[in-house]
């Protein structure tokens, strides 16, 4: 029987490239999102994956989520916590909700997954965690002070749940993608992307499989002595 994979943010950009990887690779996959129905729907058609609607950062609601995935496909034995979003500003402009809200999404969200999925994994044997952190978790960004210390936080969440799971089959890792070519990165005003592409060793962006891929390895059983983990997919711009 196909062990099941949950990726939250699925439905879109990198998140509907993980759930078609994990797919391609034999796991039985369910995506959550928290936007446009018609485009969860529109995604469902095309691949053929159901999608459930909840907000990663309200605890209650995942864990009823999660529960209701469970009785339908199975227990959950590998999360791939991608859910995320951006309010930037300045920190002198920043409200306290623009903080709050990325926050309780990009880590919280983790924190609320783990919580419905990591005993169950523990009890089993087997499990497979991975967070989506970011380049700006690592290298810090003008602008995003929410969001580079909530994919900051992911990096120290991961690290300190790998040691909880390391015995009982369960490895937790964290993949720190570049500038990918996404949604998200299509908004940047084009002589801004440009100075950022120039930033990039390999020269381009990312695209969407790449993450995909490394997601796909993490989540096999090849990767099975590989926890507590950052890889950084970000084509050279960042390296420590």
């Amino acid at each position: 029987m196909a062990r099941v994979a949950l990726v939250t943010g699925g439905t879109r950009g990198i998140g509907e490239a993980i759930c078609v990887g994990l797919k391609a690779a034999g796991f039985t996959v369910a995506a959550n999102y928290v936007g446009s129905d018609d485009r969860a729907k529109a995604f469902t058609e095309r691949t053929g994956i159901k999608a459930w609607k909840w907000n990663v950062a309200d605890h209650q609601a995942t864990l009823d989520n999660v529960a209701a995935i469970e009785a339908e496909l199975g227990p959950v034995d590998v999360v791939v916590n991608n859910a995320g979003i951006t309010r930037d500003g300045t920190l002198l402009k920043m409200t306290f909700e623009a903080w709050k809200e990325v926050i309780d999404v990009n880590l919280g969200g983790c924190f609320n997954l783990a919580k419905a999925t990591f005993p169950g994994m523990r009890q089993r044997g087997w499990g497979r965690i991975v967070n989506i952190g970011s380049i700006n978790g690592q290298a810090g960004q003008y602008g995003q002070v929410n969001y580079a210390a909530a994919k900051s936080g992911i990096h120290g969440f991961t690290k300190a749940l790998a040691q909880e799971g390391a015995k009982f089959g369960v490895t937790v890792n964290a993949i720190a993608p570049g500038y990918i070519d996404t949604d998200m990165v299509a908004a940047v005003p084009p002589d801004v992307l440009e100075k950022i592409v120039a930033k990039i060793p390999v020269g381009r962006l990312g695209n969407a499989g790449e993450i995909a891929r490394a997601v796909v390895f993490l989540c096999s059983e090849d990767a099975g002595f590989i926890t507590g983990s950052t890889m950084s997919v970000n084509g050279g711009q960042h390296m420590y």
